[in-house]
């Protein structure tokens, strides 16, 4: 669910979690620590998504599934794979 709009659901790729800390891209910090309860989470076309690096960290409340395939367009049917691109994993997390 947008945390800017009730009414939206959008999709978008977790990248940290509560505790890590993040270099962002754009946000108006360089780099956020998640605050506890929160996730971050950004489109696969930065610069061109609406994403934690607009809104910061979202409420685990407002996450309400995981993505498990595309459907659609029927040429992009797949199955996803849990993956975070290289360039965008947490320079320190709690949980280690």
């Amino acid at each position: 669910m947008s945390p800017k709009n009730p009414e939206q659901k959008i999709i978008k790729r977790v990248i940290a979690l509560e505790g890590d800390i993040i270099k962002t891209i754009g946000y108006k910090n360089k780099y956020v620590k998640v605050p506890h309860g929160h996730i971050w989470v950004e489109g696969d076309h930065h610069g061109h998504s609406f994403d934690s690096n607009a809104f910061g960290p979202v409420s685990l409340g407002l996450l309400h599934a995981r993505a498990t395939h595309i459907l659609w367009p029927p040429s992009r049917w797949q199955k996803l794979q849990p993956m975070l691109p290289p360039e965008r994993t947490p320079f320190h997390s709690d949980q280690e």
